[in-house]
């Protein structure tokens, strides 16, 4: 097995799919652990020219559970977000760079949805030595810039899954309510990586720092102003839980960013589009 990544008291379990090609590192969204990315789309990149990792961010998986900070309520960290954010998204910037270490990249191409495309962007801004291209998915250049609609902004408030057979049901509701209108849902997929993540997961309240850290950030665009590697932005038309706006504001702050939207696609990856974004990915790495 891989040792961990470190950052600090920090540890991050890292998976590496690939031996050969362009190094491709794939960031999670909030609360998603490695297992979520599905074969189909490792397979993809892996065709597409990729060796691929991934990780468990911190928080989540069997990375490092920072227990010990406890964990804000939802009303704290709407009022007073950076007051009752436990770490930043700078810090889980310096997380992925320390998986980069562990694997021994001076640099990678970033692939990062939803949060993890928050935290992309930030290791563009803070490493840009270490970002050879950006792909930022279902993301946004900030907290409040394309605020979710009203059913999907009730999905972080859910209670944590007391069995894996809920947790499975729990991430089948989530993607009905956030998932792609256009596109069939992959339940057996769903219900199974909920199983899953619910034995590999250390604290439930992991998600909820995760999310503070998320609000605590600031606005992004000035700084995106300066990133100089590729950029490549992918967006569902039907995202309800970052709306395409978050996807515009991306791909408008960062100079020659590539904007792809897909009808039909909400908060998700569907596998019908599983080699079409690996395509673009390596479209924007060999120009």
């Amino acid at each position: 097995m891989t040792a961990p990544a470190r950052n600090g008291a920090v540890e991050l379990v890292h998976e590496r799919t690939g031996s050969t090609g362009e190094p491709l590192l794939l960031i999670s969204g909030l609360g998603m652990q490695l297992t979520f990315w599905p074969d189909t789309l490792l397979e993809a990149f892996a065709d597409a020219g990729f060796d691929v990792a991934r990780y468990d961010n911190r928080d989540v998986g069997r990375s490092t559970a920072l227990t010990a900070l406890g964990a804000p309520s939802l009303a704290r960290m709407l009022a007073w977000p950076r007051a009752a954010a436990r770490y930043t998204l700078s810090d889980m910037a310096a997380d992925a760079v320390a998986v980069l270490d562990a694997l021994g990249w001076e640099s990678a191409h970033l692939f990062g949805t939803s949060m993890g495309g928050m935290i992309a962007q930030t290791v563009a801004i803070e490493h840009p030595a270490r970002v050879r291209s950006l792909t930022s998915v279902m993301s946004s250049p900030g907290p409040w810039i394309a605020r979710p609609r009203l059913r999907a902004a009730l999905v972080p408030a859910a209670p944590p899954a007391r069995t894996p057979e809920q947790a499975g049901e729990q991430v089948v509701a989530t993607f009905r309510t956030i998932g792609s209108p256009a596109y069939p849902l992959d339940e057996d997929f769903l219900r199974a990586y909920g199983r899953g993540a619910y034995t590999r997961n250390r604290d439930p309240d992991g998600g909820r720092r995760q999310l503070a850290a998320v609000l605590a950030s600031p606005d992004r665009r000035p700084a995106l102003g300066t990133v100089t590697a590729p950029t490549l932005v992918l967006h569902g038309e039907a995202d309800p839980l970052i709306p395409l706006a978050g996807g515009l504001a991306t791909a408008q702050a960062v100079p020659g960013a590539r904007l792809v939207t897909f009808p039909g696609m909400g908060h998700d990856l569907p596998r019908a589009l599983h080699r079409r974004v690996a395509e673009e990915t390596a479209a924007l790495v060999h120009g």
